[in-house]
């Protein structure tokens, strides 16, 4: 029972990386719609944000496996 707690409790948790992804790439269009000439360095901030929150992801899933 315990190994099936641990992938709700996942599941549940994936919720925040997948919102904070979400929210990224939304300021990531609204910016680049605002000032195009940016867009460069607004993609590579984005691409950051977007890996450090994959990485919160990959985390969980990691202990979810482990624990």
């Amino acid at each position: 029972m315990d190994g099936n707690l641990n992938m709700i409790g996942y599941g549940l948790a994936a919720i925040g990386p997948g919102v904070g992804i979400g929210l990224i790439f939304a300021a990531y269009i609204s910016g680049v719609a605002r000032q195009p000439e940016a867009q460069s360095r607004l993609q590579s901030i984005a691409i950051l944000g977007f890996a450090l929150a994959e990485a919160l992801a990959i985390i969980g899933i990691a202990l979810a496996f482990v624990l």
